[in-house]
């Protein structure tokens, strides 16, 4: 049960996490800025109120795991990582430069709290995947959450680790799909579309969902149903927007990788009211 105060909580957190990632994206002056603020509400969610880890003890042996297969998304993760304190946030101003521990996609080897190091799209969910049938295997409860885009849905690997996810039942697995309906050449449908998503996903045998990606309540109403399943891997959809809540880029077809300097940011940053 998610309460009045909670939500407010995580809307607080979830405009803390956009306008980190504003900045530093910004900052560098070039980013994969709009399916970074796609996913910020759900970042907010897990490491605000779903996701059990310590920043203090971030190799936690029962620690709830997250494999953010669209690592291009990295810098909404690495500014949530901050605000909860895995490092500091000063770090967040060298992204991609020259010796930085925050490379523009996820590298686990190099930043603190990252779970798997991901960004060659379609491999994420496999490697969930395997995160949680070694879970099983050691009889350790924890979750793993896996992101994934709804462009690289079109990766065939992903069916495969869907198939095995099913067959093995795993219950401790839960996904999600970024639906933002664009990926780097345009939009999604144009490009090769989804169809039916939620079929298709009920068709592997997982428990599927779908709901508002920027709805804080209603995706943790969907993670709480999908925690209270057996014996099959859950895919929540998540209907979202790609640029979500900066006026410069949302819902624009050329915002997958853009050039902007800190002027836009911190305009952006202002609008965050």
């Amino acid at each position: 049960m998610i309460t009045s105060e909670d939500q407010k909580h995580l809307a607080d957190f979830a405009r803390e996490i956009r306008k980190q990632t504003l900045y530093t994206i910004g900052n560098l002056g070039v980013g994969h800025i709009g399916g970074a603020l796609s996913i910020v509400e759900l970042l907010a969610l897990l490491y605000g109120k779903q996701m059990h880890y310590d920043p203090k003890q971030p190799q936690l042996y029962d620690r709830d795991l997250l494999v953010l297969s669209k690592g291009h998304a990295g810098p909404a993760l690495y500014a949530t990582l901050a605000l909860k304190g895995f490092f500091p946030l000063e770090e967040l101003a060298t992204l991609n430069q020259g010796g930085t521990n925050l490379p523009s996609h996820c590298d686990r080897t190099k930043t603190v709290g990252i779970d798997m190091t991901t960004g060659s799209l379609g491999q994420g969910l496999s490697a969930a995947c395997g995160l949680a049938y070694a879970r099983r295997v050691d009889q350790n409860t924890c979750y793993v959450y896996a992101i994934i885009g709804d462009g690289e849905s079109q990766e065939g690997q992903n069916w495969e680790a869907a198939m095995f996810a099913s067959h093995y039942k795993l219950d401790h697995l839960i996904a999600f799909t970024d639906n933002n309906k664009m990926q780097i050449d345009g939009y999604t449908e144009q490009i090769m579309g989804l169809g039916d998503l939620e079929a298709k996903w009920n068709s592997f045998g997982w428990f599927t969902q779908r709901v508002d990606g920027h709805d804080i309540k209603a995706m943790d109403e969907a993670i709480e149903r999908a925690k209270a399943q057996s014996d099959k891997p859950s895919m929540i959809i998540l209907d979202t927007i790609k640029g979500k809540g900066a006026s410069f880029c949302e819902g624009k077809v050329t915002n997958h990788n853009m050039q902007f300097n800190l002027e836009v940011a911190n305009a952006a940053i202002a609008e965050l009211r």
